[in-house]
């Protein structure tokens, strides 16, 4: 039976758990990534595109830049649509922010790319994975090749998604959840087609929100609201080009279409939980929360608690442990400034459903809103402020 010993053993090659190793690696602290999908599957998961200015900060600090360096998409603002008529919010302009377009597939390439140069230990397609004895010495349990190893270490970090194991071993007593299901999904699709637009456009329309996204210069991203109980199968690509034309058209703008190669309805939900640290384990990313997709800070909000457990990490091994004991309170108070723009996005762009009145004076509410902000500077620049990455504060 192989053991093993290391510092931190992290559950999860998803981009948080292989970006912790990434920054741990440079610190020279040793560590072990485990994770029950096989290289392939990890690779092709497609996912979040959009990253804050600080996000890619982060991933040129680690040296995995390189990429969204030469391939990524500087963009300076989104548009705001409403009324048919379509308005520019330029960060850049207004705080001297951007973000960029750089799949999360891309960065999770970027970095597996790393670990495989460093030659760092990942264990791929494990089965098995148990954690074990998080309040005394923890350690971790899988099997990889057909056969059993075990791992100690000196922290288990859980980085392994929403579904994952880690949150799961927290007892129920320790744990509060909080967690709201909104009464919409997005219905996404990948096209090969250039982008119609040169930067992500959000509409809120009478027939429900729509948004055209990209992941390259010939890769478009769109996305429709849809009900959570649709099934993909009733919607055909040209029901779905349809759709796009609608609730997405302007006067004087087309819509180019393009072969779908992916699509997917994908429900929407917001999730916390009331720490990241039970004993000798701490959550990164999905597993302790998860944010409705409209405000772009799924990816960014793992990154941000990566960055944040990296530092506390390498303070608690040169002997403060003032950063590792704050770690949760320090990432769960951003988190929630982030859910609350989330949810604000949200919101303000997604039409109720049904035709009653309350769902009828909600959207005259919602096309108020978003006249106001889009003639507001104030409005416009807390936008810009919260869209582009709130400091580690």
């Amino acid at each position: 039976m192989p053991n093993l010993t290391t510092r931190v053993a992290i559950v999860g090659a998803g981009p948080a758990g292989l970006l912790l190793g990434r920054s741990l690696y440079q610190a020279g602290i040793d560590f072990v990534i485990v994770e029950n999908r096989d290289r392939e599957y990890v690779l092709g998961r497609i996912r979040a595109g959009v990253l804050e200015q600080g996000s890619v900060e982060t991933l040129e600090q680690l040296g995995v830049g390189a990429g969204v360096q030469a391939n990524g998409m500087i963009h300076d603002g989104i548009y705001l649509q409403f009324a048919s008529e379509r308005h520019h919010v330029d960060f850049s302009d207004l705080i001297g922010r951007t973000v960029t377009i750089y799949g999360q597939q891309a960065v999770v390439r970027d970095l597996v790319d790393a670990h495989d140069a460093a030659g760092t230990p990942v264990f791929y397609d494990a089965s098995d994975v148990a954690v074990h004895d998080l309040t005394g010495t923890p350690s971790l349990t899988f099997s990889y090749n057909g056969l059993p190893y075990t791992v100690k270490a000196d922290f288990v970090v859980g980085a392994d998604g929403f579904h994952g194991i880690c949150r799961q071993s927290v007892p129920a007593d320790e744990l509060t959840i909080y967690q709201r299901d909104y009464p919409f999904a997005w219905l996404g699709i990948l096209a090969e087609v250039a982008p119609s637009t040169d930067e992500l456009i959000y509409a809120l329309h009478d027939d429900g929100f729509a948004m055209h996204s990209m992941r390259s210069p010939t890769v478009s991203r769109l996305y429709l609201q849809v009900d959570p109980a649709d099934d993909i199968a009733s919607w055909s690509d040209a029901r779905i080009w349809d759709a796009l034309h609608a609730r997405l058209g302007v006067p004087g703008w087309s819509l180019e279409e393009g072969l779908i190669t992916e699509k997917s309805i994908l429900p929407m939900r917001s999730f916390v939980v009331s720490t990241l640290h039970y004993g000798s384990l701490f959550l990164v990313g999905d597993a302790g929360h998860i944010v409705p997709p409209t405000g772009a800070k799924g990816l960014n909000s793992a990154m941000s608690d990566v960055t944040q457990l990296s530092a506390a990490l390498v303070a608690h091994y040169s002997g403060d442990d003032g950063l590792l004991a704050g770690y949760s309170d320090v990432a769960l108070a951003r988190q929630w400034k982030v859910q609350q723009f989330s949810q604000w996005m949200t919101e303000m762009l997604h039409k109720r459903p049904g035709g009653d009145a309350t769902a009828a004076f909600d959207y005259r509410s919602q096309l108020g809103r978003l006249d106001y902000v889009t003639h507001s500077d104030e409005a416009m620049r807390s936008l810009a402020q919260q869209y582009t990455g709130l400091q580690l504060t």
